[in-house]
């Protein structure tokens, strides 16, 4: 009886040494695993521990506040795109999370920020677009911006409908049309 008590002691124990044993990479891979089967908190704990051994990698960063995101931990969320982006700045991708992030946080100013880059240096990104035009349309603390509302979000709505993402371009003008009311401005001038 002993025997069989040590024996699933030691089993247990090299289990839970093994899964300590996982090194940067894996723990990653398991993020991964865990995200695509919905498991979000613990995808979360396993780019922790990717990032604990690899705090230089840009990516399980972004991984890590894709899945806060899902979470809506929204400051975490902001949190690892800002060290995403800190580590590889040319990463656009993080900059549209970051900048959706911020819209959710109504952090105007910060989305603004984030999304021209985007734009000046990713052409063509409907969603980049539209989230600017968004962020220019409830910003308060200046002049309105009012052109450049009209004109992100036209350039979204385009851009969406080239790409047949209908539903984002219907949505997306139902907000163009809001802004062109209030603005008093009936086409793109």
């Amino acid at each position: 009886m002993q025997a069989a008590v040590v024996l699933a002691l030691f089993l247990i124990g090299s289990q839970a040494s093994l899964a300590w044993a996982l090194d940067p990479e894996q723990w990653f891979q398991e993020g991964n695993r865990f995200s695509t089967e919905g498991k979000l908190e613990e995808a979360v704990q396993a780019y922790q521990k990717s990032i604990s051994g690899n705090p230089l990698s840009p990516v399980a960063h972004y991984n890590l506040g894709v899945a806060y995101k899902k979470l809506q931990q929204l400051d975490k969320a902001a949190k690892s795109f800002e060290q995403c982006i800190e580590l590889e700045p040319v990463n656009m991708e993080a900059r549209v999370s970051l900048g959706n992030i911020y819209n959710l946080q109504k952090r105007w100013f910060d989305a603004i920020a984030q999304l021209n880059i985007v734009v000046h240096r990713r052409k063509g990104d409907a969603e980049a677009h539209g989230n600017l035009g968004w962020a220019y349309y409830n910003y308060k603390k200046g002049p309105p911006f009012k052109k450049m509302v009209i004109l992100n979000l036209s350039r979204a709505v385009a851009l969406f409908e080239e790409q047949n993402l209908m539903q984002a371009a219907t949505a997306t003008q139902k907000i163009l049309e809001e802004a062109r009311n209030k603005f008093g401005i009936s086409l793109v001038q």
